[in-house]
């Protein structure tokens, strides 16, 4: 609605708040977490059946009304069918890091219900258990663990939940349960308790939790991990695997002294590439014991010799990241040599 001089907005008032806000305050009983669980996969299902997939489901953007209705909320990222290309797939890499599926990831295409399937999965561990599946303060190693599907259950999951996550959590999206084999599982369909209406809470005892995370409850799996990592947004994730000729993979987060980009070659032919690079660049080359590659200037520079670490990581068949951080020298120089020597250089090697 608009007049000449205002725009109105009208929202739905979600008043019981998130459903993350739920899991902060400690695992829910498996009764508790059906009842969301169940409406999610409705809402998903229904979304999916109207060519609409969501791409970032997490419980942040699931809200709940005074009845306890959940409601998907954040369509922000969400694709339409005829959004998909001549091979039937989407090829946009989004969603938030820790409930991303493995073939985002591989920017290869991917079945954007399929992959909202993962997400749900991810969701329902999480309300579970009250922290992720895959977490890693290295966001390269996380990455890895998603890719080939390696979680633990805690001991206190019933058999038929683990499997059912087993069957959600596959990192072949070909071979991962539909929705239709999701509501036939014997975890789905059990009937809910009356005790489940009030939203049973266990292990309530809780440290504070986090600007960044999920609260951290007490108890023999709650090191296993956190949602720190979870405020990642879509575009965190999108740096990742965007080009040189994209902004964001120098935005103003890691232009200071530190560059990422993606490529499908090899890491042999990316070590080679930057080798043939700091020959052109007259740069020395030395490679560390680790397997980091280190390129520094032969003069020095305003303060010293200016020195960039390079550190390849491989993700996924066919999907490599590329680290370039500045170790020594002056910022303004690093700066130079990115964006006059390096940048375009690497073009050819990245995946954009």
């Amino acid at each position: 609605m608009a007049t000449k001089n205002k725009i109105y907005f009208v929202l739905e008032h979600a008043k019981g708040g998130e459903l993350f806000n739920k899991i902060a305050k400690g695992k829910l009983t498996e009764e508790a977490a059906r009842k969301y669980f169940q409406q999610l996969i409705g809402a998903v299902d229904y979304c999916h059946s109207r060519g609409v997939y969501h791409r970032d489901l997490k419980p942040e953007n699931l809200l709940l009304d005074e009845n306890e209705t959940l409601k998907v909320s954040d369509f922000g990222l969400s694709a339409l069918a005829e959004s998909k290309r001549q091979d039937g797939l989407l090829h946009t890499a989004c969603g938030t890091p820790a409930y991303v599926a493995p073939e985002v990831l591989s920017r290869k295409g991917y079945n954007g219900a399929q992959a909202d399937v993962w997400s749900c999965g991810v969701i329902l561990f999480v309300l579970a258990a009250s922290y992720l599946p895959f977490h890693e303060r290295n966001l390269i190693e996380m990455y890895k663990k998603i890719s080939k599907a390696q979680y633990r259950c805690p001991r206190s999951f019933s058999a038929e939940l683990k499997e059912l996550l087993y069957g959600i959590l596959n990192p072949d999206p070909n071979t991962r349960m539909p929705i239709s084999r999701i509501k036939r599982s014997a975890w789905y369909r059990k009937p809910l308790g009356l005790a489940v209406l009030k939203t049973e809470i266990v292990n309530k005892t809780c440290t504070e939790a986090t600007t960044s995370g999920l609260t951290d409850c007490v108890g023999s799996e709650r090191n296993q991990g956190s949602l720190a990592l979870a405020n990642l947004n879509a575009f965190d994730i999108i740096s990742l695997s965007t080009g040189f000729d994209l902004s964001p993979l120098f935005d103003e987060k890691y232009s200071q002294r530190e560059a990422r980009f993606t490529s499908n070659q090899s890491a042999e032919a990316i070590f080679e590439k930057l080798k043939e690079l700091a020959r052109c660049l007259k740069l020395k080359v030395t490679k560390k014991d680790d397997g980091v590659l280190k390129l520094a200037t032969t003069k020095e520079g305003r303060k010293g010799i200016l020195e960039l670490n390079a550190e390849i990581f491989e993700i996924a068949p066919s999907f490599v990241l590329v680290e370039l951080k500045k170790a020594n020298g002056d910022t303004l120089e690093y700066q130079k040599l990115m964006t006059d020597g390096i940048r375009p250089s690497l073009e050819d090697i990245v995946w954009a």
